[in-house]
C-alpha cells in the first residue's frame, strides 16, 4: 500500500489542534492512502458502486437493516471531557486488538490506516469528519458509521 504525508491533506489541522490533542507517537501511526490505494480499500472493503457515502442506495451494505445492529449517539460524548468511544462502539468491536490494522474511509479518495488502539485514542480529531465516515477493520465482519446528525451506526460487513 502507497501513502502520502499528510501534510498533504486539506484538513490536516484536525491532527494538529490542542483539543482533541494526538500526539506526536499517535500521529506517526496515521496513514493518508495515496488515491489508489485509497481506492482499493473502498472498493474492497465499502463500495465497488458508489464514491461517496452519500450516494449510497438501499442496496449498499451499510444501508441494509438487516447488517445494522443499534444506533447510538457519539455528538455528546464527543462535545464532553470523556475520552473514550461510547461503549457500545467499544463493545460492538471488542475482538479487534489493539493492533489491529483499522480503515477510516471517509470516500474513494479519501481513507486513513492505522492501529484501532491510535483511533480509540484520536478518534475526536478523526470525527471533524463527520460526513458519513465508515470505520472498519482489516479482516473483520464488525464495521462503524459515523453520521453528521451525530449518531453512529454498528454494522457487520457484508
Amino acid at each position: 500500500m502507497a501513502y502520502t504525508s499528510l501534510d498533504s491533506f486539506s484538513k490536516n489541522w484536525i491532527f494538529k489542534r490542542e483539543d482533541p490533542k494526538v500526539t506526536t507517537q499517535d500521529l506517526a501511526e496515521i496513514r493518508l492512502l495515496d488515491e489508489q490505494g485509497a481506492a482499493s480499500v473502498w472498493r474492497d472493503y465499502i463500495s465497488d458502486n458508489q464514491i461517496h457515502p452519500d450516494h449510497f442506495t438501499e442496496q449498499d451494505w451499510p444501508n441494509k437493516a438487516e447488517l445494522q445492529v443499534m444506533k447510538v449517539a457519539w455528538e455528546k460524548r464527543w462535545d464532553s471531557t470523556e475520552e473514550a468511544l461510547p461503549e457500545e462502539v467499544l463493545t460492538h468491536v471488542t475482538t479487534w486488538g489493539e493492533e489491529a490494522k483499522v480503515f477510516f474511509c471517509c470516500h474513494n479518495e479519501l481513507v486513513f490506516e492505522m492501529p484501532w488502539g491510535v483511533f480509540k485514542r484520536t478518534w475526536k480529531a478523526f470525527l471533524f469528519l463527520d460526513n458519513g465516515p465508515i470505520l472498519v477493520g482489516r479482516k473483520k465482519s464488525q464495521a462503524v458509521q459515523f453520521h453528521s446528525d451525530g449518531m453512529v451506526t454498528m454494522l457487520f460487513r457484508r
